[in-house]
């Protein structure tokens, strides 16, 4: 991968990370991270894009262009698929009556997007994480909620002291995802169906991402290849 390298310690330290806190991000030594820093060894994109997540700064501000080409991915694009995640997951992950709790829901496209990761080095939704109470949860996540209401595609519903939500049609859209996406969305959803919210809150918070980061922080993604296999899937059969 040919690239301009754009200022990476100086986005590292900003964020008051060390050279081998950022190493473990991509999964490279730290030796091979001085030399990424120092130009001496290119970065890979999945790695690029790592890093952007883990400093905060956008892709262009890591590698500029592949031969000419821009490399981000399109945000409009990236947040309806987010929501086909979403709706998906709600199908997939809904107790027999069709509804399912708006932190299980959140849990579940949490771990489609880093089990995803975990597989292929790659994020399914481009979509940035952030540690909150009840687990990673993705910025968007709330937002992509409402809209999602406004447009007809779910209901929503209190009950206590937890708000529920189930869909308006019995089909998800699928089109932004693809074959392999989808079946992995349908097996972390029918492994988590009728179990706990506090259940999967629990797994989560077992998980390195959501240890190693403060309240509020954005969770890299390469936090989770950091971490056993069964801590990654539970009882997910795959």
């Amino acid at each position: 991968m040919n690239k301009q390298i754009n200022s990476i310690e100086k986005a590292r330290l900003a964020r008051g990370l060390t050279q081998q806190q950022a190493a473990d991000i991509i999964g490279v030594s730290r030796p091979t991270y001085n030399n990424i820093e120092n130009c001496k060894k290119d970065l890979t994109l999945t790695q690029a894009k790592s890093l952007a997540i883990a400093f905060r700064i956008s892709l262009e501000e890591i590698v500029g262009s592949i031969d000419g080409a821009e490399i981000f991915c399109d945000p409009i694009e990236s947040v309806e698929k987010y929501k086909q995640i979403i709706l998906n997951s709600l199908k997939f992950g809904a107790d027999a009556d069709g509804k399912i709790t708006k932190t299980k829901l959140a849990k579940l496209a949490y771990l489609a997007d880093f089990i995803w990761y975990y597989i292929k080095n790659q994020s399914m939704s481009q979509m940035q994480y952030r540690r909150l109470p009840q687990g990673p949860v993705a910025d968007i996540y709330f937002r992509a909620l409402d809209e999602m209401e406004e447009n007809g595609l779910i209901i929503r519903e209190p009950k206590g002291k937890a708000i529920l939500f189930s869909l308006i049609e019995e089909n998800a859209p699928t089109d932004k995802l693809s074959k392999e996406e989808l079946a992995l969305i349908n097996k972390i959803g029918n492994a988590w169906k009728g179990k706990a919210t506090q259940d999967l809150v629990d797994f989560t918070h077992e998980q390195l991402p959501w240890q190693i980061c403060r309240d509020g922080e954005i969770i890299p993604y390469g936090l989770i290849t950091q971490e056993e296999p069964e801590k990654v899937y539970g009882d997910i059969k795959l």
